[in-house]
């Protein structure tokens, strides 16, 4: 595992419950800010594997942006059943539940 890959595993699974990041904020905490599109690849490839939170991925609108009509419901599903409400259009107000994991880590 890549040094990058291994900080964006990290920030993923930091990723508390209600809360969600967009796949460049990711990347950006990872050391990356334009590598959002590698993000979207480890969340494939690693989800299951390593048990991560991919419910809490979100795009840069705040969309659930998986097009597999299954995956999406799932998406949905799991982030409103940790109190994150759906706008129409499947988005997230990210001003009330977008995590800033560099906040949290410069507090520390």
């Amino acid at each position: 595992m890549t040094p990058f890959t291994a900080r964006v595993v990290q920030v993923i699974a930091s990723i508390p419950e209600g809360k969600v990041m967009t796949y460049g904020q990711i990347a950006g905490c990872a050391g990356s800010p334009r590598a959002a599109r590698q993000v979207v690849r480890i969340l494939h490839s690693m989800s299951s594997k390593l048990q991560l939170p991919w419910h809490r991925v979100v795009n840069k609108a705040g969309e659930v942006a998986l097009k597999e009509d299954e995956s999406k419901s799932l998406q949905m599903l799991l982030l409103e059943s940790e109190g994150v409400e759906l706008l129409m259009g499947n988005r997230v107000n990210l001003a009330l539940y977008q995590w800033d994991a560099e906040q949290v880590q410069e507090e520390e």
